[in-house]
């Protein structure tokens, strides 16, 4: 047993608002740069819909990710295919999978003469900086605009009848916050040719060493997700860096900082490395999930505890670990799970799926309690997003977070818990009381657990110069 730390991120589904505040602290910060317009680190999408770039999750397009044949292997090819193709990728997005970056002449509405209709101003490239017309953007398909074109185009549909749930009366809708997942078993870290992609070895957050990073893309490319960026000035790749510099303070990132919705929980993980490639080398796609499940530490476990301290595993890691939101979300009580585990990166940022609007049908009737179908978002299409197709966790999963609603309920309003629907769900009481507490009531301590890093013991933070973030000289 080899024992690591990562942090890892749980956003519930079923409180984000899309009102895309994560995504403008992250630009501020980290793309309000020439050259990385086009860049978004944190972004939020409409489900159904094709996201941005268009049709990321469609890896039979740009072949990212991991495949399972005789053994594990970038779905993009090894070594030899990559030098066959290495002054052309065939598998990159191209800026109008994103869109091309646009401006205003603003000056023209500032300082124009005095006419008798408000003066107007058409948008201009940022790149041939000659006037354009606005085709696409990062969020295209806000709050379901234009999916009635695009939604056919969603591979989340696999197995349903997608005609039938674009329809206006029966459409559904919600939102998808989207970041890097800094993986465990990460496809652009094995993509690079130039090994410019590197994961820590402290937390597991995957940067990249702009020193080494020559301009290949072939980490965006293999990125199944789509979160590893070109900068078009610089000529090197940029990526979320889960605001590291903060992480090493205690602090959480940028996007979870400034979440309205309170929808985000940061935490660190223990996990057993030793198990990367079996987990990520199941033989079926819905084995995924429980097989990287099994790779996590309970950290309360005596013995894991001990086996840590003999690794080196700092004291503070452990305690953060014991007391991490993201375990207690994913391992203990089943709520949170990854984002398309079929692309076997053995993603980090989880995810609790949303309860549709219509909880009349399980207010009306107990019986309801046990049938998530009857939820206006289809089983399905979620199972397809979060557990490569497999409904059964998925219905666990709905179901806990409606017994706990219906829980509350009775002990709240009626005066009486009602322990018999707990038991319907396989909780106790123990077990709703801290989902509760942790979904409903938190506070910033219990969202966010994350330990101070102390890099100066093992690391010669000279050498670390340009290697981890941006240098200012090439910017």
């Amino acid at each position: 047993m080899k024992i690591k730390t990562q942090i890892a991120m749980v956003l519930n589904l079923d409180k984000c608002l899309g009102c895309h505040t994560c995504s403008i602290p992250c630009k501020n910060v980290w793309t309000n740069r020439s050259g990385a317009e086009y860049i978004w680190f944190n972004n939020v999408e409409t489900k159904p819909g094709i996201g941005y770039p268009k049709k990321w999750e469609d890896q039979t397009l740009y072949k990212g990710g991991w495949e399972m044949g005789s053994k594990l292997r970038l779905r993009a090819g090894g070594r030899p295919a990559k030098l066959l193709k290495i002054f052309h990728n065939p598998d990159l997005p191209d800026i109008d999978e994103y869109y091309e970056p646009w401006t205003y002449n603003y000056d023209k509405l500032i300082s124009g003469p005095a006419k008798k209709h408000q003066p107007a101003t058409r948008p201009k490239s940022l790149i041939t900086g000659k006037p354009m017309r606005l085709k696409w953007g990062p969020n295209w398909e806000d709050d379901l605009a234009g999916v009635s074109e695009t939604g056919s185009g969603d591979v989340n549909f696999k197995g349903l009848e997608h005609q039938i749930y674009l329809q206006f009366k029966k459409v559904f809708m919600f939102y998808l916050p989207r970041l890097c997942e800094h993986c465990l078993n990460p496809a652009c870290v094995a993509s690079c040719p130039s090994g410019a992609l590197y994961k820590r070895e402290e937390d597991g957050i995957v940067l990249v060493n702009q020193e080494r990073c020559r301009g290949w893309r072939y980490c965006v490319s293999g990125c199944p997700y789509k979160k590893v960026y070109f900068n078009w000035q610089t000529g090197r790749s940029e990526k979320c860096l889960f605001c590291y510099p903060r992480v090493e303070a205690g602090l959480t990132s940028l996007c979870a900082e400034t979440c309205v919705g309170k929808i985000r929980y940061v935490g660190l993980i223990l996990y057993d490395a030793e198990k990367i490639v079996t987990a990520a080398s199941s033989k079926e796609e819905q084995d995924l999930y429980p097989a990287q499940t099994e790779m996590f530490l309970d950290p309360n476990d005596p013995e894991v505890v001990a086996e840590a301290i003999s690794q080196g595993v700092e004291q503070s890691y452990i305690e953060a670990a014991q007391r991490s939101p993201v375990y207690k979300l994913a391992v203990d009580w089943g709520l949170a799970f990854p984002l398309h585990p079929e692309f076997r990166t053995l993603p980090m940022v989880w995810y609790v799926p949303p309860l549709s609007p219509l909880v009349r049908f399980f207010e009306d009737s107990d019986d309801n309690l046990d049938n998530p179908e009857v939820m206006r978002i289809p089983l399905t299409y979620l199972a397809n997003l979060l557990s490569a197709g497999d409904e059964e966790p998925i219905r666990l999963a709905l179901r806990r977070l409606m017994v706990l609603r219906s829980y509350m309920r009775s002990k709240r309003l009626e005066g009486e818990a009602d322990i018999g629907v707990l038991e319907k769900a396989g909780m106790t009481e123990e077990m709703a009381e801290g989902m509760y507490r942790l979904l409903a009531i938190a506070k910033y301590r219990d969202r966010f657990v994350i330990p101070t890093v102390k890099k100066e013991k093992d690391v010669d933070l000279y050498r670390e110069q340009g290697a981890a973030g941006f240098n200012p000289h090439r910017a």
